[in-house]
């Protein structure tokens, strides 16, 4: 089925729109999936087989992170997987215990740097916080607060050698947005984030908030060729996964024969995944043995269906920088438009071997879209994924891909129109069994 590519851009604008947070993303997958027939599953409930009328078209939501599959009628105990994987977090800020702050007359929030953000791309912006709060019954509730902070930067009058010397942030001192005029004591800036939830703020026993850039998505440049958004990386990667799921399984088709199509998004990437919902916790593991016990799997086919399975792990990359061409590989140049990276490390920061390029190629030249390598400068060493992790940790064969983008890990990341849509192309033939 081929994609649409201004339907797919506005879709997937809506769904950045809708997924400020980690924990908004994993709820908007559930909310399409469910729409689209899927079965929402609690993990504290047993899990019925197929047979006895268990989901074929299944979604776990654990905190900020989400699993899905759809599974063909004739699902066996040796059925493999086809995963792809992703992540749900973005680097910014989180806010902090006694977070309502100020000084000099204006009130300020308390926030933690989160990740590797690009500091200054997060100055004079107006910013939201979003994420969760948990009352004190132990309620979960989803909140975002609208515009309401912004990190002033220090007036070039105040700092006349900044163009040529460069701009230094402090980390505690530099990056505490404002968010009004005040006093600190008289004023709580929970209460301002939770005014439209219906929740009091004396309520709140605990919360997971995130800053959040409020200027929404935008297709511009020549010809519409460019799209700029908060949380590229790594959206582009989840909603590549969303749409292909939905389309594996949409309008009652059946799903292709032969293995159980899988989206895992991650929370807790931009920090090394080691959390109960990131892709070094147990999260993955624990879904795929609760699938493979429901068919009847013990462990031995459990290790025959991973050994014939895949993982194509799914994250943003690097096109080359037109302003510091030099950062990059001489030889490998990949461009905007140029389609989804395939992303290779000699040291195995990315997963990808011999098979996993062949089977990229492949996965490519089914759906009909181009791919480009990507491989780091040796003087400036790249980040790693979850494709590592999950093969270390499952010891499913896994090929790392992406976007490529410009300004990655800024509050606003920049692509061309065409590479999200062709990498949901690519992941549309990995579901359906190229």
């Amino acid at each position: 089925m081929a994609v649409m590519a201004s339907e797919y851009i506005d879709d997937f604008a809506a769904f950045i729109q809708a997924s400020p947070s980690s924990y908004h993303a994993a709820a908007e997958v559930a909310r399409r999936l469910e729409a689209a027939g899927f079965e929402r599953i609690d993990e504290g409930d047993a899990w019925p087989s197929p047979a006895s009328g268990g989901p074929q078209r299944g979604v776990l939501v654990r905190d900020g992170a989400v699993v899905a599959w759809v599974a063909p009628a004739d699902a066996d105990a040796d059925t493999p997987f086809r995963i792809l994987g992703a992540h749900t977090d973005s680097p910014g800020f989180k806010l902090k215990p006694k977070p309502t702050t100020g000084t000099a007359g204006w009130l300020q929030a308390g926030v933690e740097v989160y990740g590797g953000p690009l500091l200054n791309s997060w100055l004079d912006r107006e910013l939201e916080l979003a994420g969760r709060i948990v009352t004190s019954d132990g309620t979960e509730h989803l909140v975002r607060s609208g515009a309401l902070l912004r990190i002033p930067q220090l007036a070039i009058h105040l700092d006349r050698g900044v163009n040529n010397e460069g701009l230094v942030l402090d980390k505690q001192r530099n990056t505490q947005p404002v968010w009004g005029v005040g006093e600190s004591h008289a004023a709580d800036l929970l209460a301002e984030v939770v005014r439209e939830s219906g929740v009091a703020a004396s309520d709140i026993a605990g919360y997971d908030l995130v800053t959040v850039d409020t200027q929404p998505p935008h297709v511009f440049g020549r010809d519409g060729s460019l799209f700029a958004s908060p949380r590229l990386d790594n959206l582009s990667s989840v909603f590549a996964g969303l749409h292909a799921l939905l389309t594996a399984a949409g309008d009652g088709a059946e799903p292709a024969s032969g293995h159980i199509s899988v989206l895992a998004a991650f929370d807790h990437e931009e920090l090394g995944s080691e959390s109960r919902s990131g892709a070094n916790g147990p999260i993955l593991h624990d879904v795929l043995t609760r699938i493979s016990r429901s068919y009847g799997s013990d462990d031995e086919a459990q290790q025959r269906r991973y050994a014939a399975s895949w993982c194509v792990s799914a994250d943003a990359g690097h096109a080359v920088h037109p302003n510091y061409a030099e950062k990059h590989d001489p030889a490998n140049r990949p461009i905007a438009g140029g389609g989804p990276l395939l992303k290779i490390n000699a040291n195995q920061r990315y997963a990808t071997d011999a098979h996993g390029a062949a089977l990229w190629a492949r996965l490519c030249a089914a759906a009909d879209v181009p791919y480009q390598e990507f491989v780091s400068n040796n003087d400036v060493p790249c980040g790693t994924t979850i494709g590592p992790l999950t093969a270390t940790r499952l010891g499913i064969r896994t090929v790392d891909v992406g976007v490529p983008l410009l300004s990655m890990h800024s509050a606003r990341e920049l692509c061309h129109v065409s590479d999200p849509v062709s990498l949901a192309g690519a992941v549309g033939a990995f579901f359906a069994g190229a």
